[in-house]
């Protein structure tokens, strides 16, 4: 009877401390960051959001919205937004550090509107990126990241994430 409570024991212990060492499953955080695209003339500001959830240590599936920038010129008003889903693979290098690939898909949206006057296009395309991460502490971690969003379109940013 009291090797059965040992053995009980024991077990209990491992999987508290395997769950313990499971990684957070959900995030979300936001960015900021430059786009350039082939056809404007200044890299723009950029800024996003984005929500994903682990599976593993080094494999997590990621949705995002980012507004990938806006130029005003002559009383017209260009605007260019960026809806992804992408898997990540990530690779620990140091305890903190972790560097990562992503790919997936994108929908770009173009819109030009003047006044009460608007026209859009949209366009889907692959996406792929590579970036780094650092902890600051096992719920929060800031990222870099360069993302190719399209054949034209190439976005830098830095971001927080928290792990949920």
């Amino acid at each position: 009877m009291i090797k059965n409570i040992a053995a009980a024991a024991a077990l209990l212990a491992a999987s508290s401390a395997a769950f313990a060492a499971q990684p957070n499953t959900f995030y979300a955080g936001a960015d900021v960051g430059k786009t350039r695209v082939s056809d404007w003339d200044e890299r723009e500001t950029s800024y996003g959001v984005f929500a994903g959830y682990n599976f593993h240590q080094n494999f997590a599936v990621e949705a995002g919205y980012r507004r990938l920038g806006e130029e005003k010129n002559y009383g017209y008003k260009i605007t260019g937004d960026q809806a992804a889903l992408s898997v990540i693979g990530s690779l620990p290098v140091a305890e903190q550090v972790s560097v990562y690939g992503r790919l997936g898909v994108n929908r770009l949206e173009g819109k030009v509107s003047s006044g009460g006057f608007s026209v859009s296009d949209s366009t889907t395309k692959a996406l792929v990126g590579v970036g780094a991460s650092y902890a600051f502490t096992p719920a929060v971690s800031g990222r870099v990241e360069l993302q190719r969003a399209g054949s034209d379109t190439t976005n830098l940013s830095a971001g927080v994430s928290f792990q949920f």
